[in-house]
């Protein structure tokens, strides 16, 4: 055998069990973690004031906002639930015609100050 021809043998021999090891790249993944209570307190409270709710009070300790816009009376609650995270919720009562998108206004504002 020539030097040669056993050197790329040899070579070879030590090439081939380095073929089988694969180095994966991380996969970039989103966290999931809830947002805090102030964070979305906050941001309903923004949201409320960029829709042009007048707020009449804001309870932070029952997580209450009550406010009014025109002749409507408008209620967010922000309440932690048993899992950890937190539900928003927004309701108006005597809406006039021109008013209706007032809750979808106040979504998409309160996701704004949220980042989403």
């Amino acid at each position: 055998m020539t030097p040669t021809l056993r050197r790329s043998l040899l070579c070879l021999a030590f090439a081939l069990p380095l073929a089988g090891c694969v180095v994966y790249e991380p996969v970039p993944m989103a966290t999931t973690v809830p947002a805090s209570f102030d964070r979305s307190w906050n941001a309903a409270l923004g949201a409320a004031q960029d829709v042009g709710i007048a707020v009449l009070s804001a309870d932070r300790p029952t997580g209450r906002i009550q406010g009014r816009r025109n002749g409507a009376e408008v209620f967010i609650s922000v309440l932690p639930q048993a899992n950890g995270s937190l539900r928003v919720q927004f309701d108006a009562r005597n809406l006039s015609s021109q008013e209706q998108g007032l809750d979808n206004a106040f979504t998409q504002a309160y996701n704004r100050r949220m980042g989403r």
